[in-house]
């Protein structure tokens, strides 16, 4: 089931500049283990060396922060839409 997969311009290089990926799977973090294969350099900013997000790195899945759907374990279906949104720090 494909999934539309957003990054911002900071990871998006990583992605060979593609900052929408499609992408499949039954939950998050299938779906961001797919992505992580295909693109391995973008792989260590999307998940920890556990396989979980990292607590800087917020997912929205439909607009609702995946923290409240069971993080990497919260079921995705055909045309959901997975927005990645990394702390920047600075200032």
């Amino acid at each position: 089931m494909a999934v539309t997969f957003s990054l911002p311009t900071v990871l998006a290089r990583l992605a060979d500049g593609q900052s929408t990926i499609q992408a499949s799977g039954t939950t998050l973090g299938d779906v961001v283990a797919q992505i992580a294969d295909r693109f391995p350099r973008l792989a260590p900013r999307l998940r920890d060396d556990q396989g979980g997000p990292y607590p800087f790195v917020t997912y929205y899945l439909n607009d609702e922060d995946i923290r409240f759907r069971g993080g990497f374990s919260a079921p995705v279906s055909e045309g959901d839409e997975i927005t990645v949104v990394a702390a920047i720090a600075g200032g």
